[in-house]
């Protein structure tokens, strides 16, 4: 074994002496040889960089037509968002737009919805992918109806199994395939392609085409792979127009919470009544952009004035719109009445009679008569009348009568008034609960005492009304500084000259 080996190399060393010699011999040689293989590895890397280049053009130019596939997509909706008016619109025009670029018989988008899929965009007669006992048209808008009317859950068919395993599926062949054959759908179903709809690993929906526009043609991987592609732009899509959608609808609330503010304030009156015997001041401000508080001073004749201040169940529109029924049916009726307990009870039928249940609104009236002095007081449900009288005390009044709109006149029954003369020196207070009902850090009210008091004191110290709605004011923001107002707060203050 030793031999041969030795001899091995001995030949081996034998070639490369020969080799080596043959150099030397003839520089030549050995020049042409290494210009050889310089040659080879250029040609070599020539062709390496001819492939590398042509595969990097390749990938370039699917770069390129993704791009241009973004750019086309948010182009239409640029183009059409103006004119977007609910999320279903925007996705059937995705849908068209994603069966166009696919080359699909028909397609449809699906939106998660607790649990179940919900058909919200459809291109062409997309076939209900589910067993259904109802007959179904096969017009575009009839079959998104059926398909809206139906939720799919999560994990059942194959497009709740898309949604499941979030993961795109492509059928060649659906015609065999059992999740197919167990659908039974007014259209055959050749070849079929699903993609899940996910954005930061939440799923918004799905998206299913059916059948290639090449008839007899299965969808193709080049086909497959544009969809799964642009089903990413899908989801950009509805994240656009969602927000859009959420916007529109903020701007639409905002505009109405604007006309509100507008029709509130121009429901309150702009002066307060001028009379030589009687100061009036009031103040009202909302708890929200919009409130149900509101007063009134109506002029009946040069004699007589009406003092109104009501308060709308809830806040915001419908606490106003209450509020401006109320308004307007006592400004019409008040005429009719000799007496304002019957002015109430009407009120009352006409707010049971036109509102909705638990919409009522508490509403208290006083009636100057500035011939002889004397006041006329009913309430419907409203907070008591705080009277301070010259020998500095606060008297409340809180007659009987039910809030206006609550409940009918046979079980509210009749609603009792008081009368009294408002003697020089007097002043009177109305008030919402906004201002009784102020919470303090420690879950506490501010309650009719803390009233009383501040009031007595304002009256005591012979301040003018506006002077003694401030001093109330800061009362009840010292109690509590820092809480939100929940409720509105309206003060109307009348003192009558020595």
């Amino acid at each position: 074994m030793d031999i041969e080996i030795y001899h091995c190399k001995s030949y081996n060393l034998s070639v490369f002496q020969q080799f080596h010699t043959g150099f030397r011999m003839n520089p030549d040689f050995f020049r042409y040889f290494l210009l050889l293989m310089i040659l080879t590895a250029t040609a070599g890397y020539v062709i390496y960089l001819h492939f590398r280049m042509g595969f990097l053009s390749k990938k370039y130019d699917e770069v390129l037509h993704k791009n241009t596939e973004i750019g086309n997509f948010l182009k239409i909706f640029s183009k059409n968002l103006k004119t977007v008016e609910e999320i279903e619109d925007s996705m059937n025009l995705t849908a068209r737009y994603v069966s166009d670029l696919v080359g699909a018989s028909s397609l449809c988008i699906f939106i998660e919805e607790n649990g179940f899929l919900k058909a919200c965009g459809i291109s062409g007669a997309f076939p209900p992918m589910h067993k259904s006992p109802e007959f179904v048209l096969t017009k575009p808008r009839y079959i998104l109806e059926s398909l809206r009317r139906e939720k799919i859950k999560i994990g059942d068919g194959i497009i709740g199994e898309t949604a499941l395993k979030r993961e795109p599926i492509l059928l060649e062949n659906a015609s065999e395939d059992p999740r197919i054959i167990a659908v039974d759908s007014v259209v055959a179903i050749d070849t079929f392609m699903s993609a899940p709809l996910v954005t930061e690993g939440k799923l918004i929906g799905v998206i299913c085409a059916v059948n290639n526009r090449k008839d007899g043609e299965p969808f193709s991987l080049e086909q497959f792979n544009t969809f799964k592609f642009i089903a990413d732009q899908v989801v950009l899509g509805y994240n656009i127009v969602n927000v859009y959608s959420n916007l529109s609808k903020q701007q639409r609330i905002s505009q109405e919470l604007e006309f509100a503010k507008q029709l509130q304030a121009s429901l309150l009156p702009a002066k307060f009544p001028e009379d030589e015997n009687y100061i009036i001041h009031a103040f009202n401000r909302s708890a929200k952009e919009v409130g149900g508080d509101f007063y009134d001073f109506v002029e009946i004749d040069k004699n007589r004035l009406l003092v109104v201040v009501a308060d709308a169940c809830g806040k915001g529109i419908p606490a106003c719109m209450l509020m401006a029924m109320t308004r307007s049916f006592i400004r019409a009726n008040v005429e009719k009445f000799g007496t304002l307990r019957f002015l109430m009870q009407d009120l009352n039928n006409a707010l049971f009679r036109d509102t909705g249940d638990e919409r009522f609104v508490t509403v208290a009236c006083c009636l100057i008569d500035r011939r002889n002095d004397t006041v006329e007081y009913v309430r419907a449900g409203h907070t008591e009348l705080l009277v301070h009288v010259p020998d500095h005390s606060v008297r409340r009044i809180y007659p009987n009568g039910v809030a206006s709109g609550l409940m009918p006149s046979e079980i509210a029954g009749e609603y009792d008034s008081i009368s009294f003369t408002f003697v020089p020196g007097m002043y009177l207070l109305f008030f919402t609960d906004g201002i009784t009902e102020a919470i303090n850090e420690k879950e506490q009210e501010f309650g009719i005492d803390r009233l009383c008091e501040a009031f007595g004191e304002s009256c005591d110290g012979n301040l003018m009304p506006h002077e003694i709605i401030d001093k109330i004011l800061s009362k009840v923001d010292e109690f509590a500084p820092d809480e939100q107002q929940f409720d509105d707060q309206t003060l109307v203050v009348i003192k009558r000259n020595l």
